[in-house]
């Protein structure tokens, strides 16, 4: 069975950086097929993974959305809906060695998208079985998640930076998860930045009283930003750098 995961957060915390390196962990512990889906509207998982973006599923949402339209209807004469939205997911399916990847795009405009979200769930069920993980970069809004786009999610890891507001974000995203009772096996924290690694005491404080569960620490890292800085990606840093060996650690800890 695939075992699901979904990292979240509000924007700015390292989401996506941890999120790529943890697809990246997988792959060294061979742990594989890996589906990646970029589900955060401001795009750049592939970045971190160092892969091209080709089509978002969101460009398939607008073209199947304008077949409404008789002038600007892009499905040729013949086909379905399904069937050309079966064509064009497999377009939008980056296929790399260790893993694939999908990358959501933007959210939809006006109008009603009911059928075309049902196209891409049923998409996505077919495919997303033949993966031993799913990993998903969400939103902080965990948007294709409570629309029912995306499967069940098994785990979900909160991503905050070390401060309180950031602690405040994850504790309100944990409390929506519980609201939307997304069936989630479990929710945990982990805390991004983290200077040489440690938590000062009334960040452990704001921990507790949002009533998070702490997977993690990881320490700043300047490497990360060198690296972005040059464009390189992220998952090229070396295997002793300080954000691979913490996540590494607490990877092992989940049992995955």
């Amino acid at each position: 069975m695939t075992y699901s995961i979904a990292m979240a957060g509000k924007g700015g915390v390292g989401k996506t950086t941890l999120c790529g390196l943890f697809i990246n962990y997988l792959v060294e512990q061979g742990k594989t097929p890996i589906l990646a889906v970029d589900a955060d509207p401001n795009s750049n998982l592939n970045e971190v993974l160092g892969v091209d973006k080709v089509v978002t599923l969101g460009d398939i949402r607008e073209e199947i959305a304008k077949s409404e339209f008789a002038d600007k209807n892009p499905i040729p004469t013949g086909m379905s809906k399904q069937e050309y939205a079966t064509v064009r997911f497999n377009d939008a399916l980056i296929e790399e060695a260790k893993f694939d990847m999908l990358v959501m795009g933007r959210t939809q405009g006006k109008g009603c998208y009911c059928f075309v979200n049902d196209l891409l769930r049923d998409q996505l069920q077919k495919h997303y079985r033949h993966y031993k993980y799913l990993v998903v970069d969400n939103e902080a809004g965990l948007e294709h998640i409570s629309r029912g786009i995306l499967p069940p999610v098994d785990m979900i890891l909160l991503v905050s930076d070390c401060s309180r507001r950031g602690i405040q974000a994850a504790g309100r995203i944990a409390e929506m998860i519980a609201q939307l009772d997304f069936s989630t096996k479990a929710v945990r924290l982990i805390v991004n930045r983290a200077p040489e690694g440690r938590l000062e005491p009334g960040i452990e404080e704001e921990i507790r009283e949002q009533n998070l569960t702490l997977l993690g620490v990881i320490p700043q890292d300047t490497l990360v930003y060198t690296y972005d800085a040059a464009g390189k990606p992220l998952v090229t840093l070396p295997e002793d750098s300080a954000i691979k060996q913490s996540l590494a650690g607490i990877a092992a800890q989940l049992g995955i």
